[in-house]
């Protein structure tokens, strides 16, 4: 008997250690959907975003790797339709937007010296991950260059009062999608080297 029950546990545990991994396999492939699934949007309803999914991009945001974790970066979340026609410009989809997230770097945050530069970078990597999120809510989303365009970037600046430190590197107009353009296959293996430049895989 005692033989019998063993034989049972150990194969719940095999049946719970798949059942697991089974979810984990789930899990991976909805995150890498999500990627390949994203694309810029550009047209929006009159919906609203919701307090809480600009919270949830914004968080979203703050994940993002950064070097020496000095985190240099702020967002200001745009609302406003008058602040949201002033911020837009000749980009005629965030005067549409539900929300515009401004993407700043804080210069008094970022690294000394040459270094000072990677807050490009770390900016980056959070604006990728607001366009993810944005994709994971069922929203739609455009990155909006600013930095470093130095008309873009003082046009943003004496929009949103931004004080010396405060760079914006770029706006994300997002909004509920009024249209539903299929994702692109970026795929290109000519633009894959392995372990040197030039060298395909063996």
């Amino acid at each position: 008997m005692k033989k019998i029950l063993f034989c049972l546990m150990a194969l719940m545990g095999v049946m719970t250690a798949s059942a697991q991994q089974k979810v984990e396999k789930n899990d991976a492939q909805v995150a890498i959907n999500n990627i390949m699934t994203r694309t810029s949007i550009r047209q929006y309803t009159n919906e609203p975003v919701s307090k809480s999914d600009i919270e949830t991009m914004l968080r979203a945001g703050m994940a993002a790797p950064t070097a020496v974790n000095r985190q240099p970066w702020h967002f200001v979340a745009v609302t406003d339709k008058a602040k949201l026609a002033e911020l837009a410009g000749a980009r005629g989809m965030i005067k549409q937007a539900g929300v515009a997230i401004v993407v700043c770097g804080n210069m008094e945050k970022a690294l000394p010296g040459k270094a000072q530069a990677y807050w490009v970078q770390d900016c980056s990597a959070a604006t990728e991950n607001i366009l993810l999120a944005a994709n994971a809510l069922g929203l739609g989303a455009v990155w909006t260059g600013c930095y470093p365009m130095d008309d873009r970037v003082a046009e943003v600046s004496k929009a949103l009062k931004l004080p010396e430190n405060i760079v914006p590197m770029c706006v994300i107009a997002i909004g509920h999608p009024a249209e539903r353009p299929q994702a692109k296959d970026k795929w290109k293996p000519e633009n894959v080297s392995y372990n040197e430049f030039g060298k395909t895989a063996e």
